[in-house]
């Protein structure tokens, strides 16, 4: 049975009305885009029949901006002027440049602001600007080939982008004057184009999508089911790439060159472009000879793989962890899709088919097939093809939730959940009187705040004065399709509300992205027992807060002196439990000090039923 669309508003196509929309693969390397015609996705070449456009944009002095072919010619006489891999820099704040500036042979401005910059001829340049470059560049292609103004585009970003990255790759599409229908992950987008092209034969598979590109690993492990595409896990790295197999070449290089003297910025860039380029000649040949300079050699795959062994086993890593939160086994995979030009290596591909014990698929241009299906997802939004079949699902990377009292994550919504999404949690006060509450929004695996990520925090004022516990806040996380995140927090009695759109400090460091996962894995024991203490400790600190508040109320009123007493060190032996770290002991002393107060309730309920009957006629409450 087809799956009914309704389209958004102002998106319903008149009959015989077709909508010009295009998929883009904004690439760390190189970037494409395609587009649907007479049913087919294509992608589009420039004037000269090229359709891979290097991602590098020059900046001169006279105020030419050149991208593409032309910059990356530049990029050894012009270094510091012409920005190549800006992708790297996408989303990443100002703390991330000590990680990133061996990769990138930039100088970086000085500056306050969140977003970087790198000082050229022309001025100061974010690399939001470098890729709204890019994008411009290809509208003008789209635009050119197919004779009129697009109306919308689909953008591929790497599934392991965070927020703040996908913002950044949003903020670059408005800069380049686009409409982003979505952002689409790009393994997603790579199995939108093989299922389609392949058609009822990957119905009822598991499909995994290897894909190596310039600058970022993916992994993701997906359903296929009469044209409905489940993501059921992704990982990856965000800062992997086959820009890293360009570097261990090119360090072998610095090796076997005279050390005897200083290399320059502009040597180092030489030896970077060649050993980039014996990189890709050793995808059809064995052996490759190298010239640098004065100094000939020659590199081999026999060379090779020693080098890049440790990078390939972080890719492979990655896959497993994948695997085991799909709950899926490596035999039961089907297909492995390869994706990205860096996957053409004969290395890669070895490898890969040991580790799935299943040859890869390469039948489809690796360059080119995330742009195809980010065409064909386009196509499908922007409202030309009322009857197709093909639903897309998606995932959320990491678990997003709250701060709770004690320093507790509690996750709304958990990894892998698929998007878009929204979900609701009620909470309440901790204190009596309570007028206030920071919300507190959390990313990551870890059981507690100090270990995951903070994304944002706001307030929600207005709360009625009331005793502990008793006000209800309803929490609302709404996660939308490009994988952004909106937090609204509204107090019910009074319908109060407060919100923020998350659009995350920048800053979460590449070595974050690759263990964030990993070490909760790894502490997932420890983080366990850590949450049942945390626990215990609130409780104690409720517990406390309680028989404080009724102490200070009527407690010399209704107690003696002597129980008085038994009450306090009933409170100081739970107070000094809480000093021991052990979730149990504190259990244990919250239970005695119940026990000790047991009579002190009674005689409170006593009291105030008292009190409320006081001056009652006791016919008032007979039926």
């Amino acid at each position: 049975m087809a799956l009914l669309q309704i389209s958004e508003p102002g998106m319903s196509t008149a009959p015989h009305e077709h909508r010009l929309a295009a998929g883009i693969d904004l690439g760390t390397t190189n970037s494409l885009v395609a587009t649907v015609r007479s049913g087919d996705a294509t992608t589009l070449a420039d004037q000269k029949g090229v359709h891979l456009l290097p991602s590098v944009v020059r900046y001169q002095a006279d105020g030419v901006i050149t991208v593409g072919q032309a910059a990356k010619v530049a990029e050894i006489d012009d270094l510091q002027n012409t920005i190549g891999s800006a992708k790297r820099l996408l989303g990443r704040g100002v703390s991330d440049l000590k990680t990133l500036a061996g990769q990138l042979p930039y100088q970086f401005a000085d500056t306050e602001a969140a977003v970087p910059k790198i000082r050229t001829i022309a001025g100061d340049i974010s690399a939001i600007e470098v890729s709204a470059e890019i994008l411009k560049t290809l509208k003008i292609r789209a635009e050119a080939s197919l004779g009129g103004d697009l109306k919308g585009v689909v953008i591929t970003v790497p599934a392991y982008f965070d927020d703040a990255q996908r913002q950044a790759t949003k903020d670059a599409a408005r800069l380049a004057g686009l409409k982003v229908y979505r952002l689409l992950n790009e393994p997603t987008a790579a199995a939108v184009a093989y299922g389609l092209d392949q058609g009822e034969a990957l119905d009822e598979k598991i499909i995994a999508v290897y894909d190596l590109g310039g600058g970022t690993f993916d992994i993701s492990i997906l359903r296929l089911n009469r044209g409905v595409f489940e993501v059921l896990a992704t990982g990856g790295d965000s800062a992997l790439g086959g820009d890293d197999f360009d570097h261990a070449i090119a360090e072998w290089i610095v090796q076997q060159v005279d050390q005897s003297t200083a290399h320059t910025p502009k040597q180092l860039r030489e030896i970077l472009v060649e050993a980039r380029r014996v990189k890709e000649a050793l995808s059809h040949t064995d052996v490759v000879a190298v010239t640098v300079g004065h100094w000939q050699g020659s590199f081999s795959n026999e060379q090779f793989m020693p080098l890049v062994a440790n990078l390939v086993k972080k890719t492979l890593f990655a896959c497993r962890r994948a695997l085991r939160d799909a709950d899926i086994d490596k035999d039961e995979v089907a297909d492995v899709v390869m994706v990205g030009g860096s996957t053409r290596m004969p290395v890669i591909r070895e490898r890969v088919g040991d580790f799935f014990n299943n040859p890869p698929l390469v039948n489809i241009d690796p360059d080119k097939v995330v742009a195809i299906g980010a065409a064909l997802q386009a196509d499908v939004l922007a409202g030309n093809k009322p009857d197709t079949e093909m639903l897309l699902l998606d995932v959320i990377p990491l678990s997003l939730g709250l701060e709770m009292y004690g320093g507790l994550v509690e996750k709304i919504i958990a990894r892998n959940t698929t998007i878009p999404i929204s979900r609701a949690q009620e909470f309440t006060t901790f204190k009596d009187s309570q007028t206030a509450m920071t919300v507190h929004v959390l990313q990551g695996e870890r059981e507690t705040v100090e270990e995951n990520r903070s994304l944002a925090k706001f307030a929600l004022h207005d709360i009625p004065p009331m005793v502990a516990g008793a006000a209800r806040i309803k929490v609302t996380f709404q996660v939308d399709a490009d994988g952004l995140l909106n937090v609204m927090a509204e107090e019910k009695t009074t319908g109060v509300k407060s919100s923020i759109a998350v659009k995350p400090s920048y800053g979460l460091t590449d070595a974050e992205i690759e263990t964030m996962i990993k070490d909760s894995m790894l502490n997932a024991k420890a983080d366990r027992e850590t949450r049942k203490l945390r626990e215990q400790q609130v409780e104690a600190d409720r517990t406390l807060a309680a028989l404080d508040a009724a102490l200070a109320c009527d407690g010399e009123v209704l107690l003696s002196t002597e129980e008085q007493h038994t009450l306090q060190r009933a409170r100081d032996a739970l107070v000094a439990s809480k000093q021991l770290d052990t979730a149990e002991v504190i259990k244990t002393a919250i239970k005695t000090m119940e026990a000790a107060a047991e009579f002190y309730v009674a005689r409170r309920m006593d009291s105030n039923i008292r009190t409320a009957m006081a001056g009652q006629s006791i016919n008032k409450f007979k039926d």
